[in-house]
């Protein structure tokens, strides 16, 4: 569908989630989910730390974080709930992107794969991407954010190979990357984003699908532009699709559970202020009041 015939855009509120529900909690890890976390650069081992913990804290069954080897026993000690694997990286830090054949088994077997947070070489995140896409499973999703969308436009060679089965978390900034311009309607944009992409994208407060639909988010406000918070959105959009959630319902299930917790550390907080650490701990409460 072409987004010049989209519908009118549905407004994001709890009553339409209660209506779109999640699919049933499983009793098995495994069954909820194996998400796959590549990113965490030397210097930027926080971001696929907040990933994580959002894939976990919104249910996920089983995370792997893969991150440049200086930062692999930290990060095992810091998040003891993962498997973790060391990449690979050069002098400044940042992951090589051009031999994951140490993950191969988890690219084959995981349900979802996290690409971007903390990654900081737009080069290597090309040729990471170039090395992945043909090593993941036939049912894999992916979840691409940072660099791994600043990228996405220069490896045009793997945009067939994950059609369908991607979700985009863009910035405004990264957005006009992905088009190649300016964005001046974010909402029309969004979607051709979605469509060009054959993505399922979450952008501020937009959401579109490659078939054309459209939501707008009626939570969130200015403080969720906070370092790190994109980490933990991206991490809880990879959450839900690994507990079985389309890439539309895992990016509008994600983007509100993130607005939502925003709103509720601003009400405690301040409108700004608070971290993105702390919008973790508010994922799991506001995901189990949903349902009612």
């Amino acid at each position: 569908m072409s987004t010049d015939q989209s519908p009118t855009p549905e407004i994001i509120t709890p009553l339409l989630l209660r209506g779109w529900p999640l699919p049933e909690v499983e009793d098995s890890k495994y069954a909820r989910g194996q998400v796959l976390v590549i990113g965490g650069a030397a210097r930027t081992p926080g971001a696929a730390l907040l990933a994580g913990l959002a894939v976990l804290r919104v249910g996920a069954g089983h995370l792997t974080l893969a991150v440049a080897e200086a930062a692999a026993v930290p990060m095992a000690i810091a998040v003891p709930e993962s498997g973790v694997y060391p990449l690979p990286q050069n002098a400044a830090g940042s992951v090589l992107g051009g031999d994951l054949e140490s993950l191969a088994s988890n690219l084959a077997s995981s349900d979802v794969v996290l690409v971007g947070p903390g990654l900081d070489d737009a080069d290597q995140t090309k040729s990471l991407l170039r090395t992945l896409a043909p090593m993941i499973g036939e049912d894999t999703r992916l979840v691409l954010d940072a660099y791994a969308l600043g990228t996405l436009p220069d490896v045009e060679e793997i945009h067939e190979q994950i059609h369908g089965r991607v979700v985009l978390t863009p910035n405004k900034t990264e957005a006009e990357r992905l088009l190649g311009r300016d964005v001046d309607n974010l909402e029309d944009d969004v979607a051709e984003i979605a469509e060009r992409y054959g993505a399922a994208v979450s952008c501020q407060s937009v959401i579109a699908d490659r078939e054309g639909r459209r939501w707008l988010i009626s939570a969130g406000q200015e403080g969720l532009a906070t370092s790190g918070s994109g980490d933990v959105l991206a991490g809880a959009i990879a959450g839900l699709l690994a507990r079985g959630a389309t890439p539309a319902q895992a990016a509008a299930w994600g983007t509100h559970l993130h607005a939502a917790a925003g709103d509720r550390l601003a009400s405690r907080v301040g409108i700004v202020g608070f971290l993105a650490r702390e919008l973790l701990e508010e994922l799991p409460l506001i995901l189990a009041e949903l349902p009612r």
